[in-house]
């Protein structure tokens, strides 16, 4: 039994000293390479030499690309591969394998984890400089001149002020961020942080070209807004810049009275005027009007028409376009002075509100918004006796009730009259039984126009005096 005993407690002792021997053996295998379950960067690394894992490591390097990001956000990038880079993990694999104790590698029989190290890289210093600034925005700001002046665009027909002495970008500062990027391991410098910008002080006569830029910069801001009806023209930088009296001698830089205050040129606010008018003045000029029937009507006389004060609008800006008060940032709406107005305002000065007098067809229309409201047979001028009555645009410029009409060897009362071009207007005629057809050819009026008694009271209900008049034959 004491035998049995014995060989037990010398198999266990040999065990024991067998299993120390192979641990010890371990630990002087893990020192000559990297420990049990070592991974460093993705790489398996267990009794393997610091040598060797940095050629492994080496061989998934790649040189990296840089981004630099501008203060306007566009983005521009530099490859280091141009700039001699070279990475070695050397000097850092050897600083972690000192860290592991050999003997300790028991430790990481159960427990592993991926180790990260950073190499240490070697460029070029002057190839990254070059390769900077050959960058745009750098090679932008080292070729800006310090300039600081007021010029006129002649593209966007406006003053700019060219300030190349505000938010200068600090090359060396943003270059030495590269530096910085570059050896920490970092993909973007972002140069749009305020730091990276400084300005450069103004001179005497810079600060009095700072001033006169002050009030060019609040007379291009106009608030002011034309009111033309269905359109709206708002002074425009592009438009307004133009108003001032420049200098023929100084680069076309605005003038300066003795107060210090910028002078309007007569001439270009008369050509504005003159441009406006040109444009909305519609009295006297031919127009082209689409009739019931489907035709296109050509008319060339009339009363109605819009027709703008040139006088009184030229002197309205003269004398209000310098004021502080058109340039707060508030939005002031002009109603411009006319010395003719329409029913309605705008390009279109007939609108969708008019009565349409088809001689032809002998028909009356009244659209109130585009929407016909009123349809009827009418009697126009007598042809054979030569008082057709006139085509043109006209507008009813009066109603009256139980009126007699008067005139060469005849008086007729009518219980409604609307006047639209002299003595010639529309009215009810209870003295016809029938209406239409071609009556007016021999039996027609003595020019005005003639409706039904019955028709009549609806349409002077509804009619408003203004309303533009159209007349036409064919």
């Amino acid at each position: 039994m004491k035998r049995k005993i014995r060989i037990v407690l010398l198999i266990s002792l040999f065990l024991v000293l067998f299993l120390f021997l192979g641990y010890f053996l371990l630990a002087y295998y893990y020192r000559q390479g990297f420990s049990l379950n070592t991974w460093i960067n993705g790489v398996y690394c267990t009794g393997k030499s610091v040598e060797e894992v940095n050629s492994e490591l080496l061989s998934k390097v790649e040189a990296p690309i840089i981004r630099i990001i501008d203060e306007k956000g566009r983005e521009y990038e530099i490859n280091l591969s141009k700039t001699g880079y070279q990475a070695d993990f050397l000097v850092t694999l050897q600083q972690f394998k000192q860290k592991q104790n050999p003997y300790l590698w028991i430790d990481n029989v159960t427990f592993h984890k991926n180790h990260e190290v950073f190499p240490l890289i070697h460029y070029d210093t002057e190839s990254l400089k070059e390769a900077f600034c050959n960058l745009e925005p750098i090679k932008e700001e080292m070729q800006k001149k310090a300039e600081y002046s007021i010029v006129w665009d002649e593209n966007k027909q406006v003053y700019q002020l060219c300030d190349n002495l505000s938010a200068r970008l600090d090359v060396e500062k943003a270059f030495l961020a590269l530096l910085d990027a570059v050896d920490g391991g970092q993909s973007t410098v972002d140069l749009s942080d305020i730091d990276y910008y400084y300005d450069i002080p103004l001179t005497e006569e810079q600060e009095q070209t700072k001033l006169l830029w002050e009030r060019i910069k609040a007379f291009q801001n106009c608030d002011l807004i034309y009111d033309m009806g269905t359109e709206k023209i708002a002074l425009a930088p592009e438009r307004i810049s133009g108003f001032l009296e420049v200098s023929k001698t100084n680069g076309r830089l605005p003038i300066l009275d003795e107060n210090g205050s910028l002078v309007l040129n007569p001439d270009a606010v008369e050509a504005f005027v003159t441009e406006l008018a040109d444009a909305y003045d519609t009295y006297g000029k031919e127009r082209h009007f689409m009739s019931t029937r489907g035709d296109e009507i050509t008319l060339t006389k009339g009363t109605y028409g819009t027709t703008l004060d040139r006088k009184a609008e030229i002197t309205y800006l003269m004398e209000n376009l310098l004021l502080p008060k058109m340039h707060e940032g508030v939005t002031k709406e002009h109603i411009p002075s006319y010395r003719r107005e329409a029913f309605v305002r705008g390009l279109d000065d007939i609108g969708g509100t008019y009565l349409e007098i088809d001689m032809t067809e002998q028909k009356l229309y009244y659209y109130v918004e585009h929407s016909l409201k009123l349809e009827t047979d009418i009697v126009t001028g007598n042809l054979r006796r030569k008082m057709g009555t006139p085509s043109g645009i006209y507008y009813v410029y009066n109603k009256q009730t139980n009126r007699i009409l008067r005139g060469p060897g005849y008086a007729s009362p009518v219980d409604y009259w609307m006047p639209v071009k002299g003595g010639i207007g529309i009215h009810d005629a209870s003295w016809r039984k029938k209406f239409g057809g071609e009556i007016y050819k021999n039996s027609g009026s003595h020019g005005c126009i003639n409706l039904p008694s019955d028709v009549m009271p609806e349409l002077y209900d509804m009619v408003e005096i203004g309303t533009p008049v159209i007349m036409f034959y064919d």
